[in-house]
């Protein structure tokens, strides 16, 4: 039986961890809303998807701010640190255009709020993805 001895050579701060993880609840969540909003047409649920958008970006502002620290910390060894950072960047830029998009009136937001929740959701999903797999160390 073999063994793989593998170098952890950085692992995000468990609350830099969790800055990660919360924007993709709050972005699936606003997604979620945008869908219920496009079948019902209830401007309540537009309302929800700002909020959340809203929180997400938080969330992601200061996932951004631990992994800029965390780029320092782990002195720049690591590219997966350094691509979850910029995934994160380009998240919250789209997020903050899908909030601008969910600033307009309910009916103005479609369908292109929509499309903007998929991709930030994604995105996040993707900046999480490659953020907690700094952890594992190595290059997969």
């Amino acid at each position: 039986m073999a063994t793989v001895d593998r170098t952890y050579l950085y692992a995000p701060h468990p609350l830099h961890a969790i800055l990660l993880a919360g924007p993709i609840p709050l972005f699936l969540g606003a997604l979620l809303s945008d869908i219920a909003y496009s079948s019902s047409h209830h401007i309540q649920w537009n309302n929800f998807s700002s909020w959340l958008i809203a929180g997400g970006l938080v969330f992601a502002g200061l996932a951004i701010l631990c992994g800029i620290i965390g780029l320092f910390r782990a002195d720049g060894r690591h590219r997966h640190a350094l691509l979850s950072l910029l995934l994160l960047v380009v998240t919250w830029i789209v997020g903050f255009i899908n909030a601008l998009i969910h600033a307009k009136d309910a009916w103005a937001s479609m369908p292109m709020g929509l499309v903007l929740s998929v991709v930030v959701t994604l995105l996040a999903c993707a900046a999480a993805w490659f953020g907690l797999a700094t952890a594992h160390g190595g290059d997969a």
